[in-house]
């Protein structure tokens, strides 16, 4: 069976995440979304609360029987050895997300050679959705339904008490 990882901080999870670990999902046997703390930043939600976000949408999809989730804070490549994974998921709006994660890619095939990094293109109604703009959105009180979960969606309602 061909395992994957798909990596992200998830602060919160998206509409636009979920639909590409769906993806992933169909194309390999397993897939591993790793919640990592994020580094340089601190998260609006806990680490243990964006795996329960995660791990509540994909209860919810009957179609994700071949998703795990779990937190790390290792290097992506010694995640994807812990899991037996031979490729890494990475999600891409836009040619700017292209720039780091092309970088963050090399360095993983440095590291690695065996372990293959797949770009999957944002579907269309997501392409412009980020967890920083979904946070954005939030704070200021306007509509978020869609973009994220409706556990979500009260989650961000209670951090910025709307």
């Amino acid at each position: 069976m061909k395992i994957a990882v798909c990596p992200g901080s998830f602060d919160p999870v998206t509409s636009g995440h979920l639909d590409v670990i769906e993806r992933g999902a169909r194309l390999f046997g397993k897939v591993v979304v790793g919640v990592f703390e994020k580094t340089g930043k601190t998260p609006l939600f806990s680490l243990n609360k964006r795996v329960n976000f995660i791990e509540s949408a994909i209860k919810e999809n009957l179609c994700l029987n071949n998703v795990e989730v779990e937190s790390f804070n290792t290097l992506l490549i010694d995640f994807a050895h812990k899991h037996g994974a031979c490729a890494i998921i990475k999600g891409l709006r836009a040619v700017s997300d292209f720039e780091h994660e092309f970088q963050m890619a090399q360095f993983n095939r440095k590291l690695d050679p065996s372990i293959e990094t797949i770009f999957m293109m944002a579907s269309s109604q997501y392409a412009y959705l980020s967890s920083s703009a979904v946070k954005e959105i939030a704070k200021f009180g306007g509509r978020i339904e869609g973009l994220v979960t409706p556990e979500v969606e009260k989650g961000l309602r209670k951090v910025f008490e709307l």
